[in-house]
């Protein structure tokens, strides 16, 4: 009885095994088979199934064939909606386009330029990463937009090219941050004052005026002693902004203090320069000199920390 049961077993397999070949013949018989009308029926019901990758299989036999056909325009589609199925999303933008640069006037080229920029907003990365894409997703939802301003997705357009803005912000931060933090102080300065400009409705304004005062005071502080006074006053300066502008932030304490500091600075290095001997003055300038001719020097992406 055993043996027997172990028969049927092993025979129940062999069948099972028999029947996956079978099916896979049938898919193969059709992919290699010139019965294109078929291949484009199974292609349609695979998709529809939700069987991507076999239905790409069909579409990109078929798409060759089929231009210039009127079934070509309805291939178009699924072949692009097929790759997005399979986040494929650089192929499935790519599809999109071609749709809708072959029939622009198609019921459906609304559609497809939109799912075209939308796969750019699907690649965008993490901020902290080249932001080629994002840029590239602003532009083609931005063009949605503007062809299409009375449409339904015009409105989820301009939500997603938002979201990719505020992630530009960011990016444009932690970069003038990343200046603060390896101490290259001017550069930092030049960094806020930059993403400020470029986003001044960011919701980061008021934490990186604050750190424009930190850095200009830091600068002020690893210059040269020639140079200190009037990059204290530059210090100064900021600090009022700020507190003007953000009269209850809680920075503010802190900024007072960096101004107060500032102030003190300057009474310290006036004194110290009035106190210097002629050989030391000249030694003073001499070494600003050099400082002068180094930060003149071709530097990396991220300039050294001394500063004049």
């Amino acid at each position: 009885m055993f043996k027997n049961k172990r028969l049927m077993i092993w025979a129940s397999a062999l069948l099972f095994s028999f029947g996956m070949v079978g099916c896979k013949s049938k898919f193969e018989k059709l992919r290699t088979g010139n019965d294109n009308v078929a291949k484009y029926r199974e292609a349609i019901n695979l998709y529809n199934d939700k069987k991507y990758s076999k239905a790409l299989v069909l579409f990109e036999d078929l798409s060759n064939k089929y231009r210039g056909r009127p079934e070509n325009e309805e291939l178009l589609y699924y072949f692009a909606y097929t790759n997005y199925r399979l986040r494929d999303y650089t192929s499935a933008r790519f599809h999109f386009k071609n749709f809708t640069d072959q029939y622009p006037q198609s019921g459906k080229a609304e559609e497809c330029r939109f799912m075209g920029a939308y796969c750019y907003y699907l690649e965008s990365p993490v901020y902290s990463l080249d932001q080629d894409n994002t840029l590239k997703a602003i532009e083609s939802l931005q063009l949605f937009i503007n062809l299409y301003p009375k449409s339904d997705r015009a409105e989820e357009a301009a939500k997603f090219i938002q979201d990719l803005r505020d992630k530009l912000e960011r990016k444009s931060f932690a970069n003038a941050r990343l200046y603060l933090d390896v101490g290259d102080y001017k550069a930092a300065v030049i960094a806020f004052q930059n993403s400020l400009r470029d986003y001044p409705d960011t919701k980061f304004a008021e934490e990186m005026e604050y750190l424009a005062v930190k850095a200009q005071y830091l600068y002020a502080k690893n210059s040269m002693l020639n140079s200190q006074t009037g990059r204290y006053e530059e210090a100064i300066q900021f600090s009022d902004h700020f507190t003007d502008n953000y009269p209850e932030s809680k920075f503010k304490k802190d900024a007072e203090g960096l101004k107060k500091d500032s102030q003190k600075d300057i009474e310290n290095v006036k004194k110290l320069i009035a106190s210097l001997t002629p050989n030391q003055k000249k030694q003073e300038e001499e070494k600003q000199k050099q400082n002068e001719e180094q930060n003149n020097s071709p530097k990396g992406a991220l300039p050294q920390q001394t500063i004049q």
